[in-house]
């Protein structure tokens, strides 16, 4: 029996909510504090988000292995599928679902922190072939890189390793590397730095979904056995009713 559903969802709920909310927040308190310096201002937001990643897997990490992002989740249930390893289906439904809530609600938390309103759509545009390219490169190298560590035991590492997939790919990406459906989601729910317009948001997830395709793709050709591991993404998480204390 897997640890309760729905106690690894609201953990997947709570650090996706706070993972936006720093995203959000640090990009408004980033426009505030440079107002006339773009580079410097996503070189704030870019520091913020990585270390926050960090310590959300730390601390979630334990409960529902600190996904936070559905095409973790989709690839985790897809390679597990015949292993008997990683998210049912069932599974798979629950945490996405809290994903994109909590990404919603993150948002409109980041908002209330800064005296804002609640919700504000975002009407900064962010479309063409450049930045799709950009998702599918951030999305496949961070699920390329959370399986790998799972199967090669080096998931202590995935907290740093992870943050700074994400820190880096802000500067070498063309898109800031949003690299998660949910996250993207929840950022056009806020007309601030971190935003993106809703009409922009169905580009940027088909690209990711992409991305995750290529990493499954990728991971079959170097580590083959990468779903007798799929429990461990994106680091170990229990395996049955137990109590984490």
């Amino acid at each position: 029996m897997t640890l309760a559903l729905p106690r690894r969802a609201t953990a997947e709920f709570t650090g996706t909510a706070l993972l936006v909310a720093a995203v959000v927040g640090s990009g408004i308190a980033a426009a505030r504090l440079s107002p006339t310096d773009v580079g410097l201002q996503l070189l704030e937001n870019a520091v913020a988000t990585a270390l926050a990643l960090g310590a959300l897997i730390l601390t979630f990490g334990p409960v529902s292995g600190a996904h936070f992002n559905p095409v973790v989740s989709a690839v985790d249930w897809w390679l597990g599928r015949r292993a008997g390893t990683g998210l049912g289906s069932r599974d798979l439904a629950a945490y996405v679902v809290a994903q994109v809530a909590g990404a919603i609600t993150g948002a409109v938390l980041a908002h209330l922190m800064f005296g804002l309103p609640a919700v504000a759509w975002s009407r900064t545009g962010r479309s063409g072939g450049h930045l799709w390219l950009a998702e599918v490169v951030a999305t496949a190298g961070l699920v390329l890189l959370v399986f790998a560590l799972a199967r090669s035991g080096r998931t202590s590492a995935a907290p740093a390793a992870v943050g700074a997939w994400i820190g880096a790919a802000y500067w070498f990406t063309s898109s800031t590397s949003f690299a998660n459906p949910a996250v993207t989601i929840g950022r056009a729910f806020t007309d601030t730095f971190a935003g993106i317009a809703p009409a922009s948001t169905p580009g940027f997830v088909a690209a990711q979904l992409a991305g995750g395709l290529i990493a499954v793709a990728a991971l079959a050709h170097w580590y083959p056995h990468a779903a007798d591991t799929a429990d461990d993404v994106v680091v170990p998480h229990p395996t049955r009713e137990i109590e984490v204390r």
